[in-house]
């Protein structure tokens, strides 16, 4: 399983990336495994703010609908649209062209109380 050593992780199976002031979003390969095929991307919250934890969208795989969880607080700048025509790009590329939302933190901080990789494998097992 691909768990890169630079991002961060949550307990909902989110990974975050800093670029710049912004922080890129998505699932991680271990989600995405569990999930199988992924056919359906939604999400409706772009130019919101939304508080840590809230459901920023869902994920639709071929036999079971997921949320998807902010990570922490800020504002949903900009959705990966090449997930629209191809969603399975989570499957075969979680970490890179599957990444599904950038945010503009409320507080940048709060990115350092996030699951390390280390942290993240300890509870996947």
């Amino acid at each position: 399983m691909n768990l890169p050593k630079e991002l961060k992780y949550t307990q909902e199976h989110e990974w975050i990336k800093v670029e710049g002031d912004l922080l890129i979003i998505g699932i991680t390969d271990f989600a995405q495994g569990e999930l199988g095929d992924i056919v359906y991307v939604d999400i409706e919250s772009l130019d919101e703010f939304l508080e840590a934890d809230a459901v920023f969208g869902t994920v639709e795989a071929v036999k079971t609908v997921s949320d998807l969880f902010m990570p922490l607080a800020g504002t949903v700048v900009e959705k990966n649209d090449e997930l629209e025509d191809q969603p399975e790009l989570i499957n075969s590329d979680p970490y890179e062209k599957g990444w599904i939302i950038k945010v503009k933190p409320n507080n940048m901080d709060d990115y350092q109380s996030l699951l390390s990789a280390e942290q993240y494998q300890e509870k996947i097992g």
